[in-house]
């Protein structure tokens, strides 16, 4: 899920160069599941979600997460796991179900209840190497949204890694069994971490390709390239990189500029999710760009983080509520989408034109992002390609320990258009990081839009 993204792969990248709420409607009657320390009898008993492969056992000694595929059921196996946390807020659905999440207005989780924990959840058989496998086939059958578009035949799978493993078959086999079982499956939500004969392994496939063209250790160069760029290029020197080196922002000749590397983390003392310093920065940058003849809000190289933020960020923009988007668990039956809008937001705001930079490296949350930006009228999407994986990142903790996250939503946007897999295309095409200039082709993408909004070459929405 997003709201526990790969943090320390967005940290590592971004340190190279109020508290959480959701910024649309929370729903009416959300109530927290923890009172006075307890939690009410009503929630009591076990329910099973909608998609998601979840299952809960809650009674008044504590909470128990289970999860499900196929005919498969185990108890989550993390000694830190606590779905309490995970979802802290309820509101009574009819036919004996209910919805929960982590904050009001955020990722609805729907479950129903059942008469009792299903057998296969105490069953005592032991998670073999085989077992494993096909446990990770059937999660993938169950709840991976692009098997369609991605042309996957899980059960052939299956039966491969069947073919590979025994029950007496070593981790080594395991991991190469699995890592062929999930070959072609490049999704950037898509991770595999495990531990071999006492070393780090891990699949963690779908990345750019502007960032594939950098492997081998470019990347840090690219990075600093970047840097340099906005701050000396596109702001002549008198940009600002703010908000724990997460956000650059500056006003040139009439322009605003706001980039955003990452939708989290903006304060090295507080925790991820929190938007205090993020607000402070926007308030600031907003208040600069007052009078401006447009600004240029750059997600180009945006790796994710929290969809609550994004929320934030485009209400700065906003001057009335607009649909942005709606998701539902993929394969839940009788799950309602949920939807989200930008709401415009209480402090500083921008309501002029607004040129959305994005490529092949905006991801996830910086995906959602762009479509809460494309809500809006005055905002045009210029650039590239989005990379096409906008689900929350589900974790799948696997019985012996290893982790396996994947997707397991679908996204539509105000249309009802569908971009997991292909992205999100723009509207003016724009190329921020051509192949033959990896150093200084952004800044000079940047510069050049900005030339051209400048001089009204670039008509309005």
């Amino acid at each position: 899920m997003r709201c526990q993204p790969n943090l320390s792969r967005l940290l590592a990248i971004a340190l190279c160069l109020g508290p959480l709420s959701c910024a649309h409607r929370p729903p009416t009657g959300a109530r927290p599941t923890r009172e006075r320390g307890h939690t009410p009898s009503a929630l009591h008993g076990v329910w099973r979600s909608r998609g998601y492969g979840h299952v809960l056992r809650i009674a008044g000694t504590g909470w128990e997460l289970f999860h499900v595929a196929g005919t498969f059921c185990y108890r989550d196996p993390r000694p830190d796991a606590a779905p309490e946390a995970l979802f802290a807020w309820y509101q009574p659905l009819e036919g004996d179900a209910l919805a929960l999440s982590s904050a009001p207005g955020q990722t609805r989780y729907d479950f129903d209840r059942l008469a009792a924990l299903p057998p296969a959840c105490t069953d005592p058989s032991p998670w073999t190497a085989d077992r494993i496998a096909a446990l990770t086939a059937a999660t993938f059958a169950e709840l991976y949204p692009s098997t369609r578009a991605r042309s996957l035949d899980w059960s052939a799978r299956a039966r491969t890694a069947a073919s590979r493993l025994s029950a007496t078959s070593d981790d080594a086999a395991l991991f190469a069994a699995l890592s062929e079982l999930l070959a072609g499956v490049e999704d950037p939500h898509v991770e595999l971490h495990a531990q071999v004969d006492g070393e780090e392994r891990e699949l963690t496939p779908g990345e750019a390709p502007t960032l594939q063209r950098l492997a081998g250790g470019g990347e840090r160069a690219w990075l600093g390239a970047y840097k340099s760029g906005i701050l000396e290029d596109v702001l002549r020197g008198t940009g600002r990189q703010v908000a724990n080196h997460r956000v650059f922002w500056g006003r040139v000749d009439g322009i605003g500029y706001l980039n955003v590397l990452t939708l989290g983390a903006f304060d090295a003392h507080a925790p991820p999710e929190d938007a205090t310093a993020l607000e402070a920065v926007l308030d600031e940058a907003l208040t600069a760009f007052s009078g401006a003849r447009a600004v240029v809000v750059d997600v180009s190289n945006n790796r994710g983080g929290y969809d609550a933020l994004g929320q934030r960020i485009a209400g700065r923009f906003a001057a009335q509520r607009h649909l942005a988007y709606t998701k539902v668990a993929f394969g839940a039956r009788d799950a309602r989408p949920q939807a989200f809008h930008v709401e415009p937001s209480a402090r500083v705001r921008f309501t002029g034109p607004v040129y959305l930079l994005t490529s092949d490296v905006t991801v996830s949350a910086g995906e959602t992002f762009t479509l809460l930006m494309r809500a809006l009228p005055q905002v045009r999407h210029v650039g590239t390609t989005t990379r096409g994986a906008l689900s929350d990142q589900l974790d799948k903790p696997l019985p012996n320990g290893w982790r396996l996250a994947l997707p397991a939503e679908v996204y539509r946007d105000a249309r009802g258009v569908d971009y997991e897999v292909t992205g999100i295309p723009p509207t003016i095409a724009l190329e921020p990081f051509p192949a033959g200039d990896p150093l200084h082709g952004h800044a000079r993408a940047v510069s050049r839009l900005m030339e051209d909004v400048r001089a009204g070459r670039l008509a309005g929405p």
